[in-house]
Order: structure tokens, then sequence, then C-alpha cells
């Protein structure tokens, strides 16, 4: 920048008046340079901003949105690949409290032994849903999240790809040789002919053909894009049937003695639990009968008492007058009744007593199940009699409790263990108590509002007895028998639909993944042209969407296939080709180069120009290196592996 000083009245100025003048002439000098020098600074820093996309460091200009505009930054944000996968592995994350921590819906005795055993962290895990998690909020809203993600993504993906099946393929570029896979030949036959024959060997390739001028541009490998909506298709299934499992989803347990039966009503059920959606119309009609139970263990070795079988043979009927049938349930083997399945979780034994009150009259009779302690069936139960009556013919209750152990150890072990599952040595431990029995479970017994009988020696009564005897009571004539034992087996019958859906989804998402995988979208062009020669250039190239080593071995295939309707045109021999080999030496290039494989790996230049390989069959090289479809920006749009521009 420079400054032009206008003063005339200083032009006359005395010798100390010119020295003043030097002196602010050299003044303005320096301050024009600083001014210049800023100007410099604040131009580079310009420059620097615009070719940076940092923010400046001064402050952050965010351009002010609607709320329109926040929706949909919003929308887009979820419905990106990214978030998909973000809010699948949240998922997975979700999930492992659940396999960790006791569920209420699975066993509610184990959550509440937890609690019991947890007192202090058991309140935090209440309030953070631990005890709930398919339920609770927060895997709720993850749940939801991806499923609206994924169906916001699939939406416009299915719209694109219908677009690109009904699309054409994209012409050729103009310079072929620039594709990753190339190969190119001279033939004696025209390029109409050339041109027909190639459609007509795509066409049976299953590629889509588009005869476009002087080229056949075609495409193959749409199952790709399709697998990749089928797999999130899939996925959509898959959550739409847990969903309806979990909505619909009734589930409750049964303990039957041998010989006893099920009807499928919500009064059978020892405990029952449903779906907020479900009904009690929806449960299947249907019932059973446990005819016998078998249960077999090993009686020696270092696994004496693990169990080798467990079998319930049942008989069953479906519907309201449907015809009795015969089935086995086993573990892994439910028995299937409608949406409803029916599946063999336990066993144990019901001892069978019967019990005589004050008067002589039975007031009970019949088997009650004890409840394993062991993996030996060491049992606790009780035995409740709400209808006795004492000696003065006074109403009362009496409440039986003990062990029973279908191995006996001896009296000498010490141990009131049973030393084997199987029934060798019933042995049933008891004591008694009279008084209101209360409203707690039929395995439980409330002793404090209770008293309990005691013998003569003033000790609580207490008694061992064994299949045939009997304990009596100090109460005239009230007595309790045991009669024998019987076997019982728990079940939990469960009804959820979706089992269908969910299958079919997680099948169809592997076959659309493996798709996906493995097939190649990919595009091969044929373009014929008469050379100055009179000869016609054929030239092929093939292009993917991704790398891959297959695509110059199709290319090569596809060349040699199309040979037969464009031979290669044989080269004469004799001096005439010597001396035309001779020219290409002089000229820089030796008559002995393969020019096919030369072309095929696209070293050269490309263009009909090139002197033809004859004898020689396309190379199916792949490319070198970084040879690929960006070397030609001119030719960018039309190769490019998306085809969007054409």
């Amino acid at each position: 920048m420079r400054t032009t000083s206008t003063d005339s009245g200083n032009s006359g100025a005395s010798g100390h008046g010119g020295g003043d003048a030097a002196g602010t002439a050299g003044d303005e000098t320096r301050l024009t340079r600083e001014a210049a020098s800023q100007l410099d600074q604040l131009d580079e820093q310009s420059q620097r901003s615009t070719l940076s996309t940092a923010p400046g460091e001064d402050r952050l200009n965010v351009p002010s949105m609607s709320a329109l505009g926040w929706a949909r930054w919003i929308w887009r944000q979820l419905t990106s690949m990214r978030v998909a996968l973000i809010l699948l592995f949240l998922l997975s994350l979700a999930a492992i409290p659940g396999s960790v921590i006791p569920q209420t819906n699975v066993d509610s005795v184990k959550v509440e032994e937890f609690k019991e055993k947890h007192d202090v962290i058991s309140p935090v895990y209440e309030k953070l849903q631990l005890f709930d998690v398919y339920t609770s909020v927060w895997f709720s809203a993850i749940y939801i999240l991806l499923f609206v993600s994924l169906a916001g993504c699939i939406v416009p993906r299915t719209w694109q790809f219908v677009g690109q099946l009904r699309g054409r393929p994209p012409r050729a570029p103009r310079r072929l040789d620039r594709m990753p896979a190339y190969t190119t030949w001279h033939t004696g036959a025209e390029p109409d002919a050339v041109l027909g024959g190639a459609a007509k060997l795509l066409g049976k390739r299953r590629f889509r053909v588009q005869r476009d001028g002087d080229a056949v541009a075609s495409e193959k490998g749409y199952l790709r894009e399709a697998g990749n909506l089928v797999f999130h298709i899939a996925l959509i299934v898959l959550l739409l049937a847990f969903a309806a499992g979990q909505l619909w989803k009734s589930e409750g347990g049964k303990l039957i003695i041998q010989g006893d039966g099920f009807s499928n009503t919500l009064t059978q059920y020892d405990d029952f639990k449903s779906g907020s959606l479900f009904d009690t119309s929806d449960l299947d009609s249907f019932g059973f009968t446990l005819d016998r139970f078998h249960a077999t263990y090993e009686e020696s070795g270092p696994e004496k008492g693990t169990a080798r079988d467990f079998r319930a043979d049942v008989s069953y009927w479906k519907g309201a007058d449907g015809k009795e049938r015969r089935s086995t349930i086993e573990v892994n083997h439910p028995l299937e009744a409608g949406d409803t399945k029916v599946y063999l979780n336990g066993n144990g034994y019901a001892p069978v007593v019967s019990v005589k009150d004050g008067e002589g009259r039975t007031a009970y009779r019949g088997p009650v199940p004890f409840l394993p302690q062991d993996g030996n069936l060491t049992s606790s139960g009780v035995v409740k009699v709400t209808d006795y009556r004492n000696a003065k013919g006074f109403k009362d209750q009496l409440g039986f409790q003990g062990f029973f152990v279908p191995t006996f150890g001896g009296s000498g072990s010490g141990s009131m263990f049973s030393q084997s599952p199987s029934l060798k040595y019933p042995v049933l431990f008891l004591t008694a108590y009279h008084g209101p029995l209360g409203y707690e479970s039929v395995y439980q017994l409330d002793t404090e509002p209770m008293k309990q009988f005691k013998g003569k020696d003033g000790r609580p009564l207490a008694k061992k007895i064994l299949p045939g005897e009997s304990m009596k009571l100090p109460d005239g004539k009230a007595s309790l028998k045991f009669e024998g034992v019987r076997k019982w087996a728990q079940f939990q019958i469960v009804h959820q639909v979706g089992n269908g859906w969910a299958l079919g989804g997680a099948l169809a998402a592997i076959a659309g993944l493996a798709g996906s995988l493995f097939i190649q979208r990919r595009r091969v062009w044929v373009r014929a042209v008469a050379g100055p020669d009179g000869r016609t250039v054929v030239e092929m190239a093939g292009l993917g969407r991704s790398e891959s080593a297959r695509l110059p071995e199709e290319l090569g295939d596809l060349a040699l296939s199309l040979q037969s309707d464009a031979p290669p045109v044989h080269e004469e021999t004799g001096p005439d080709a010597a001396e035309d080999a001779a020219d290409a030496a002089d000229a820089g290039d030796t008559g002995e180069t393969d020019c096919a494989d030369t072309e095929a790996t696209g070293t050269g230049t490309g263009g009909a120009d090139r002197s033809p390989a004859p004898q020689v069959p396309p190379s199916r090289t792949p490319p070198p290196p970084g040879k690929t479809t960006e070397d030609s920006p001119q030719d960018g749009a039309e190769a490019s592996p998306r085809g969007e521009r054409q």
C-alpha cells in the first residue's frame, strides 16, 4: 500500500522544517508498512479459514434451525447406520442383566431369595428395574428406537432399490482401458455381429443388458442389495415377533402327582403370569393326565446320584371333545397343543398319609408333595388338616412339618439327609402342631400362632416313621399314618405366539446376510468399433462395487466365450511380418510383446490403433494396484460403480 502527500505548503520549508518533513515521511512509511503487514496477515488468515473446515478460535457460529429443522436432523441421525449399530450394541448390553440377575417373570422365588441375601443393593436394583429387565422402561426405549431406526433405513433404501431395478445399466465409459479389469483384441467379424453375440452371451449369464450405440452395457448382482434389505427386514420381523411373544405371552406352573390330571384353565395353575395384551380366552383348550413318571439315576461311580433319564408318560386331549392320546414328555421334548407347550421341569416325592381326629374318624387322606432341598431329593413339606376335632369334640386344626428322605442312611449315620435320590429306604420325620393354620402357601406352615404337641417327657413331639407306621398324638385317638409314596412332576405351561415368525426371521436374516457378503454387484461393457485397417476392435471391461479377484477371471471367461462370435484375427507369417516387427522395434515397441496381456493389465494407453495379438486369448491377469476408475477424472462419472451419473 502506498500514500502520496499533496500538502504543497511544506515544500518551501526551511532546513529544520525539511528535517521534520523527512521524519514525518519516515513515520508515515513505517506506519504504512505496519498496516500492509497487518492486512497481509488478515488476508492469510482469511485464506486459511476458507480452506479449513475447523471452527474459528474466537467463536462458533452455528446457524439457527427451526423445530422442523431439528426434527429432520434428529431423524437423519436416528436412521443412520451408525446409530442403528449403536442401538443394536446397547440392546445386547441391556440383555446382560436379564441373564445374570434373577427375573420376576421367570422365577419370583429366586428374586425374593436374592432380596433377602442382598438387602442393601436390592432397592437400587428395584429402582433400576433390574428384576424386570425385559419390561423395563429403558430396555423398551432401546427396543423401540432400534425398531424405528431400522424402519426408517429400510423404506428409502427399498424405493432406491426399486428404482435401480427399473433403471438401465449405465452406458459404457469413453475409456474402457481405465477399468480395473480390461481386455481387447481384433476380429474380422462385423461390429453389429459382435455386439449381438455379446448381448446374447451376457443375457445367458443372467446380466441385465442394454445396447447403446457401439457398446453393450450389462449389470449383475442385484441380489446383493436385495440381501441387505432382506437382512434388515428380517431384523424387524424378529423384533415384532419378540414383542408379540411378550405382549401375548402366558406362563404358568403346575405340580401334578402321579395319577392326577390338568386342564388348561386359569384355576388349575399353581402360579400364572401373562403379558399385558393376553386374555384368558386365548388359552388353548387341552388337558392331560400324568399316568406314570420314570426317573433313573447313576447308582455307582463318581457320578453316583446323577440323573440319567426323566420321562413322564401322559394321556392328553385337545379340544372339548378331543380324542385321548398317549405321549411322553421329556426334558427337551415338550408336549405341544396349538401355541402352547408343556415342559417337564422337575420331580419329587409325595408321601401318602392319613390323619384320624380325636373322634376316630378320618379327617384327611391323600398324597402330600414335599419339595426337594438337595440333589438327593431330601425334601421338606407340611401336612395341613383343616377339618379336625379333638377328643372333646371341639373343632381345631392340625399342622405337621418335617422332612422326607427317599434313602435313609440309618440311625447310625447321624444325618437326616438322603443318601440317594432313588426310593430305597423312605423315611418321614414329622413334628405336630395345633391351632389356626392361617393362609400361608400349601408348602409352608406358620407356626407362630400354633402350639406344638409335646410328649410325655415334656419335649416337643417329633417322630421318625416308616411306610405303614403311625404317629400318635397326645390327644386321644388322633394319629397320622404313613401309608406310602407317590411321585410328582413339575410342568411349565407356556403359551407364546410368534415363534414361527421368529424362526423365519432368523433364517431370512442369515440368508440375507450371506447374500450381502458373497454376492458382488458388477458391470461389464463390450464395445466393438471398426478400426482404420478394416478390422473390428473389441474391448471388454468390468467394474465391481468392491475389489475382487473374481472379476478379472469372470471377464476372461466372458471374453473366451465371446470369441466364438468374434474370433481373433491371426497374424500372417513371412517376410512381411518380419519387416513389420522390425519397424515396431525401431518405433520402440518389439513385436514379441504380448499385446493382449499388456492391455488386460491396463498398462497400455488403450484405443483402437493397437496392434492385435492373434492366437492369444484375453488375459485374466488382474490390473496393477491402484488402477481404479478414479484414475480417469473425465470419465469418473460414467464409470462410477454406483451409476448415479451417466
